[in-house]
């Protein structure tokens, strides 16, 4: 057999559409026979600057458009019209700069690839991850990274440092780019099964995909644009083509594969995967049919023994985008800057919210919340006690240590979140849910406790949740995972640190909120809005 190389990953072009933002940073110079593309060091930063700032507060035209076509779509229910409504105008709020589009403004990534005759002369990480640091520091952003101090002991970096950066050689004389801020959510949701050939028929994938699907839950704030790749070198690769994927880095593969091993989309189990996903009735996070807005399929080679498959989402924070460093100058992709041309002239229609008085004592809310059942809307005014997974182990320590719990867990509902930087004038940084499942494990001590009797988080739980609310009776409310900056805007009137301050973002806050939209999900009689979905 004669030798033939073929490029993994042949990607057949590039539509995307770029601007301009400088000629300066890049100069061509010859050694010799070869052009060499000289970059200033200067020049990675500005663009991973930009980038992360482009990225954090405005979305690709795409994404939106797939939400507008939520709304317009007959099949699609009540909930999932609620919504793509609310996050097509979480996006506009935000693409006016102040606000970012979720609280969680993640983990920043970003993959190069170097041409051969691009020359820095520097650790390009380094000044890459300046330019990340500056966006972080100036923008009203939050910073998500802890660092381990010893191995139970860790800190806030306090600059959302370390990125991760991946750069890779590639022949030619130019260099490209893809950004992404992942937050904790959607990363918690990337999974790897260790397969084998027996996986590879019809009867056999499909079943692995729905019972997959019906795992994946609302936790990572759908509607999801869902990758799921098969095969891989090993697990790693896989697990890079599914974050990859996930982004629509790969959608210019080819649509076949050959005997040299390129990875191929199959436009065919695309179209299988997200039939699945509709019919599951998960739906954008409250039941109906858009759990995922697209799905991408990436088949790749394997080991004759092993067959890894992955599966990942971009959320509803779709954050993801391209940039560029050629002769020409330096370019990042365009996103979309006017959100609001996708917006209906009227909202959709929506039965009228139950109205929840929050200042009332604790079993009075408790009793007005037993009259209703799961699914009902809710329109909450009052208090809230802001405590996520740090301060819930801190509250834990105490109770440990013989002492009461705090009464402020006790007189007010919990809401699971983590606010970005204030913008100056405002009441509130972004402010949206975290993942709920991160707390199941205090729920049932905390309640026997009386504290946690409400909480408001987004995304799926477990049944001890369920168990715990029907013996206590106590009640899980879901919040639409994704408007953290319309949320911030609209219904958070204030925000006060009451206890922990020296953990930044995981302190525990009281804010008081207007009309803030919820779901009852779990209640007093043993009742789980997604237990019953799943059956």
């Amino acid at each position: 057999m004669e030798f033939r190389y073929q490029d993994p990953y042949p990607i057949q072009k590039d539509d995307t559409v770029y601007k301009k933002l400088t000629s300066d940073y890049v100069k061509v110079e010859k050694l010799g026979d070869r052009e060499i593309l000289t970059v200033d060091p200067k020049g990675l930063e500005l663009l991973a600057e930009e980038a992360m700032a482009d990225v954090s507060f405005m979305l690709r035209s795409s994404h939106l458009e797939s939400l507008r076509r939520i709304i317009d779509d007959p099949e699609a229910t009540d909930n999932d019209r609620f919504v793509a409504y609310n996050l097509l105008q979480n996006a506009a709020v935000a693409a006016e700069g102040a606000l970012p589009s979720c609280q969680d403004t993640g983990t920043a990534i970003v993959m190069g690839k170097k041409g051969e005759n691009v020359y820095t002369g520097v650790d390009d990480g380094e000044y890459l991850s300046k330019g990340i640091f500056n966006t972080y520091q100036k923008r009203n952003l939050r910073y998500s990274q802890v660092v381990p101090l010893t191995m139970f002991d860790e800190k806030n970096s306090g600059s959302n440092l370390p990125a991760q950066i991946d750069i890779y050689a590639k022949k030619g004389d130019y260099y490209e780019f893809l950004f992404l801020t992942k937050g904790g959510g959607s990363a918690n949701k990337t999974f790897l099964y260790q397969k084998t050939k027996s996986l590879l028929n019809e009867k056999s994938l499909e079943e692995f995909i729905k019972e997959k699907i019906s795992d994946l839950g609302t936790a990572a704030c759908p509607p999801y644009h869902l990758a799921l790749v098969i095969g891989g070198t090993s697990a790693e690769a896989n697990l890079a083509a599914v974050k990859k994927a996930s982004a629509k880095y790969y959608d210019n593969l080819p649509t076949e594969g050959n005997e040299a091993g390129q990875a191929f989309r199959d436009l065919e189990w695309e179209a299988k995967v997200q039939k699945i996903c509709q019919e599951s009735a998960i739906g954008a996070q409250f039941g109906g049919k858009y759990l995922t807005h697209d799905v991408r399929v990436i088949r790749l080679p394997r080991h004759a023994a092993s067959c890894p498959v992955g599966m990942g989402v971009s959320c509803s924070a779709d954050r993801n985008i391209k940039g560029k460093i050629t002769k020409e100058g330096i370019f990042l992709e365009q996103l979309e800057q006017d959100p609001k041309r996708f917006l209906p002239a009227t909202p959709p229609h929506l039965e009228e919210a139950v109205e929840i008085d929050l200042n009332k004592p604790m079993q009075e809310i408790l009793a007005e919340l037993s009259k209703y059942p799961i699914k009902t809307r809710l329109k909450l005014n009052g208090t809230l006690i802001v405590a996520r997974d740090i301060a819930h182990a801190k509250i834990k320590e105490i109770i440990d240590s013989g002492k009461p719990m705090p009464e402020y867990f006790k007189n007010h509902p919990i809401y699971y979140a983590g606010p970005a930087k204030t913008p100056e004038g405002m009441a509130s940084g972004s402010f949206g849910p975290t993942t709920a499942g991160r707390m199941d494990v205090y729920v049932d001590e905390f309640q026997s406790h009386g504290g946690s009797m409400i909480m408001l988080a987004k995304g799926n739980r477990s049944k001890d949740v369920t168990n715990a609310c029907n013996k206590y009776g106590g009640f899980y409310l879901g919040s639409i995972g994704g408007p953290a900056a319309i949320l911030a805007k609209d219904n958070i009137v204030s925000v006060d640190v009451v206890d922990f301050p020296e953990l930044g973002m995981e302190a525990v806050r009281k804010i008081e909120v207007k009309d803030f939209p919820a779901f009852i999900i779990t209640d007093d009689k043993g009742n789980d809005f997604f237990a019953n979905l799943a059956h």
